[in-house]
């Protein structure tokens, strides 16, 4: 019997194109699958078969547990039981026990044969999906073979992709045979083996069916920085020139618009904006907003945000309809964009010089007049009146050298309290937190200097807020967290 074993491999080694170990392993679950069915529990059974002779042995396997977590009689043993078995056995060990090897003629055979062609399948299509991954094409041309609930099943080559239906362009009908193109998303790989998932909503599409119309971009002398895109209605592209004799937004455009024209076409008729990418911020901002006509950008680096001042006539443009103008800008350059009129950016502009007038009497214990001084001079915070350059401030007329150093000292004390009273914060906090159950001191610590300082903060927390704050996995946050909550339920 163990001859045929090793035909049968052999066989569908060869008729399959697949590697032997493969079907090895096909068979060894098919055999697997059978010896269980003598069991009424839920046996763990593994089938072994020697590569060189065709003999096989089963197994039967149980996995080592503390008594904690013990469950299943039939799929786990104790650590004590474990190791009158075998001595040396610890936690997370499998034992095994010999079973008598179901007889390979006694198979049913439509079964085994289902177990093993299914394992083969998988083999091929992982396979194939391999090999078109390593030619590393997103752009996927395929046909749609059928439509399951709404999502598209599309073939390209010997592959079927999966297109969701959130992942078409809105009020797009496609139908059994249409030809689609599409960008590979992702691959997800479950129990029924590796799905690649595609997507035409993906701002990557676009930038691939640039790459495909305009061969400069290939090539190299033209660069696409970065794409953003409301799926069936609009979008925006920037691109670069690495070499100057050549116009980016024209060569992109096409003669009489044919390069883009092609591009709308296959994105059901989405207009597509060509921006000319630029280094500075405010420059490449200014671009990606046209064709609205901006009046003067304010730049806060901290907050990676600018204030975008217009004349009231071209607000409604500038933010687009339904905001979706500012919305593209602002995923296309990366920064948050706030657009305002030369009214409101007066009264935020009038507030802001309000507030840092009132920091500079309240912490320099100066009049109104001195306190406007430092503001129109330019100085925003108790650092800068602080740590500026002496020669730099005596050049402010009404300022001799004994007031500057009086108001450097002030500012140097208002920051040294400052620390030493969000320092003791800190303390007070790390040892609120530490009242958790499952914190550390570390990250009390890393808490309370993102300003999470008290159990009620951490209990207001999402899970996500705190993985992001602290870089621990989701299965700490969401335990702490619990844990901080834990008065809410009682």
């Amino acid at each position: 019997m163990s001859r045929a074993v090793l035909m049968l491999v052999d066989a569908l080694s060869r008729e399959k194109n697949v590697d032997k170990e493969v079907v090895f392993g096909a068979l060894e679950s098919a055999l697997a699958s059978a010896t269980k069915k003598r069991f009424d529990d839920e046996a763990d059974v593994r089938v072994s078969i020697d590569r060189n002779t065709g003999e096989y042995q089963s197994f039967r396997c149980w996995q080592v547990m503390d008594d904690e977590e013990f469950e299943t009689p039939d799929l786990h043993i104790k650590l004590e039981e474990a190791r009158k078995r075998k001595p040396d056995a610890e936690l997370g060990d499998i034992i095994e026990a010999p079973l008598e090897s179901i007889d390979f003629g006694r198979i049913g055979a439509q079964a085994a044969k289902q177990v093993i062609f299914q394992k083969i399948r998988d083999a091929e299509r992982e396979q194939i999906l391999n090999e078109f991954m390593a030619r590393k094409e997103h752009l996927v041309s395929g046909t749609v073979k059928r439509m399951e609930r709404g999502n598209a099943i599309v073939e390209f080559g010997k592959i079927e992709a999966f297109l969701p239906r959130d992942q078409m362009i809105p009020k797009e009908n496609l139908h059994v045979g249409a030809r689609v193109k599409a960008h590979l998303l992702r691959v997800d790989r479950g129990s029924r083996g590796p799905q690649v998932v595609l997507s035409r909503t993906s701002p990557q599409l676009l930038v691939k069916l640039f790459e495909l119309e305009v061969p400069e971009i290939e090539e190299g002398v033209l660069e696409v920085v970065s794409a953003a895109r409301d799926a069936g209605s609009r979008a925006k592209i920037a691109v670069r020139s690495h070499d100057v004799r050549i116009d980016p937004i024209g060569t992109c455009v096409g003669m009489r618009g044919s390069r883009v024209q092609s591009v709308t076409n296959e994105l059901c008729g989405e207009r597509v904006d060509i921006i000319l990418w630029a280094e500075d911020p405010a420059t490449y901002v200014i671009n990606a907003l046209s064709p609205a006509e901006i009046g003067s950008i304010v730049i806060d680096e901290e907050q990676h945000s600018m204030d975008v001042v217009v004349e009231e006539d071209n607000l409604a443009q500038a933010i687009g309809r339904g905001g979706q103008n500012v919305r593209l800008a602002s995923e296309l350059t990366g920064w948050t964009l706030n657009i305002m009129t030369v009214a409101e950016s007066g009264e935020k502009h009038a507030q802001e010089f309000t507030k840092i007038q009132n920091l500079f009497i309240e912490k320099l214990d100066v009049d109104e007049d001195m306190a406007l001084l430092l503001v129109e001079e330019g100085f925003n915070t108790l650092e800068e009146v602080a740590y500026v350059p002496l020669e730099e401030m005596l050049e402010i007329e009404g300022l001799d050298e004994a007031t500057v150093e009086e108001l450097r000292s002030r500012a140097r004390n208002a920051l040294l309290t400052a620390a030493i009273v969000s320092e003791e914060q800190v303390e007070h906090g790390i040892e609120d937190l530490m009242q958790l159950e499952g914190m550390d001191k570390e990250t009390a610590t890393v808490l309370c200097s993102k300003n999470i300082k008290t159990r009620e903060e951490l209990a207001d927390l999402a899970e996500d807020e705190l993985v992001e704050l602290s870089g621990m996995d989701d299965e700490r946050a969401n335990r702490l967290i619990m844990a901080a909550r834990a008065p809410w339920f009682e």
